[in-house]
């Protein structure tokens, strides 16, 4: 049996709850995977039960513990990734949540982001976050839960509340309510957090109406965030990095170089690019935000947020019943009519970047007597390849450099007819590599320096390598058309 160490990833997304155990090369050599119920209580209207949360991480990391020999002696330290924005308000006494967490999906408060815009705050709130008034976000989430549950806005004046993203409630529970911290990638997507100053904005906690008693600790990503208690896996191991999903994911690509690019095909899709110690709040369309800090070096990234890639394949399988599994969609995008032009604009929850729209709703256009299962499933492919072509343009026009390729993770870049068309619609390579795990791969990478168990970011470079390169082939004016049409449709959606 080995003795060399272990690292294990905390990986809580939208759709599932995760833990993965990695070597110290950073190979996976256990997973653990619960998925993770939403419920939908209103339209528009997304949540999660925080128990369930930390139940499912709890067990996942007991599970991947157990089938790796003496993994319990040798785990050096935990790496937490999150889905970011999501809310969770609790009693510090009791530990227990006050509601269900509020999903980033959910758009209850997009009304309270339309009166705060009228106010004419959007363009000073842009500039100390890097955000829009938009329902994505935390602040505005925080806000609804203060002013709704009962008793929730008179305990918090009375510091009896604490809220925060994922990664505090995780960590919160964890440490059995020793920690209380968040970190500066999470912190930056609240809407509460100043991205200059580096620190919770009196002026925005001021504007939304949130006491600051009860937001965590501010720490670097790669930090002492304290131990598990030994009661929860038998000993206390410590975590030594949280950070949030898509910035994980980035650092899991290696992107620490300032104008590299990833893009993460999951419930949604997420573009980041690395754009060094450059604050970029110049451009209306993508979000600037924190990478990471470590060692107290700071760095910012440009990041398009698209709300749903998988979720609409999601759909196709419980919504229309046209597929049994996700992985049935390459064989049908592949059997669609060349010659057909369907559209579709998965706007099920609002459109992201670069549009910004929280009222848009999905369409499906384009579709005729001959149109069938294949021609709406290669349809929903397509609108996540298109979408990703949006937010490059948006970076093109507003002087950004674009990436001399594209590197993809997520579930949906195992479909190769959707990287072909990927790198088909952008006209540029499109690279996949060899280890997918790229969010939770992030997370302990962050560990592993914490710990030293990685000397630097160069280190961590030469362990990652590519599984495949996709080239484009389409023609030029095919891929304009192509493009052109699906603005049409987004125009005649958002009309």
């Amino acid at each position: 049996m080995s003795d060399r160490p272990l690292l294990l990833a905390i990986d809580q997304g939208t759709t599932s709850s995760r833990a993965i155990l990695f070597d110290d090369q950073l190979q996976p050599q256990a997973t653990s995977q619960v998925e993770l119920p939403q419920s939908y209580p209103n339209p528009g209207w997304v949540e999660h039960d925080p128990d369930t949360i930390l139940r499912d991480c709890i067990r996942c990391c007991r599970q991947v513990m157990q089938r790796v020999d003496g993994s319990l002696e040798r785990v050096a330290g935990i790496g937490i990734t999150n889905q970011r924005e999501t809310i969770v308000l609790w009693d510090r006494n009791t530990g227990r949540a006050l509601h269900p967490a509020l999903v980033w999906q959910d758009r209850r408060t997009t009304d309270m982001c339309s009166e705060l815009r009228a106010s004419g705050i959007e363009d000073e709130v842009r500039a100390r976050t890097g955000l829009l008034l938009d329902p994505y976000f935390s602040a505005t989430k925080l806000c609804w839960l203060l002013d709704n549950v009962e008793g929730a806005r008179a305990a918090a004046d009375a510091g009896r509340l604490a809220a925060g993203t994922i990664d505090s409630w995780l960590l919160w529970n964890l440490t059995g309510g020793e920690v209380f911290a968040t970190e500066v990638s999470n912190a930056s997507r609240t809407l509460l957090f100043n991205i200059n100053a580096i620190e919770w904005d009196p002026w925005l906690l001021e504007k939304f109406r949130i006491p600051a008693s009860i937001l965590p600790q501010v720490l670097d990503t790669c930090d002492d965030f304290g131990t598990t208690t030994p009661e929860l896996f038998g000993r206390a191991i410590p975590i030594a990095a949280m950070i949030g999903d898509q910035q994980a994911a980035t650092i899991g690509q290696v992107c620490f170089e300032a104008g590299a690019m990833k893009c993460t095909y999951g419930t949604g899709a997420f573009a980041m690019q690395n754009t060094g110690e450059q604050c970029l709040v110049q451009n209306h369309e993508l979000l600037t935000t924190v990478l990471w800090r470590h060692h107290g070096k700071l760095r910012y990234a440009l990041e398009g947020s698209i709300f749903s890639a998988g979720s609409a394949v999601q759909w196709l399988r419980d919504g229309l019943g046209l597929i049994q599994t996700a992985a049935e969609t390459e064989a049908l995008a592949q059997q669609a009519d060349p010659k057909a032009r369907v559209y579709m604009v998965p706007a099920f929850t609002g459109l992201g970047a670069p549009w910004w729209n929280p009222q848009a709703r999905a369409s499906l256009q384009g579709v005729t007597r001959g149109t069938g299962p294949a021609e709406i499933v290669r349809a929903a492919l397509e609108a996540a390849c298109f979408q990703t072509r949006d937010l490059l343009e948006s970076a093109r026009a507003h002087g950004s450099p674009l990436p001399e390729r594209l590197r993809v993770d997520g579930g949906m870049s195992a479909n190769l007819w959707m990287l072909q068309f990927l790198a088909d619609i952008l006209g540029m390579p499109v690279v996949r590599p060899e280890l997918t795990e790229t969010t939770a791969s992030g997370a302990v990478s962050c560990a592993a320096l914490q710990l030293g168990l990685s000397a630097n970011t160069a280190e961590l470079s030469t362990k990652w390598r590519a599984d495949m390169v996709v080239g484009p082939i389409m023609s030029v004016d095919e891929r304009e058309q192509r493009y052109q049409g699906w603005r049409q449709a987004v125009g005649r959606t958002l009309s």
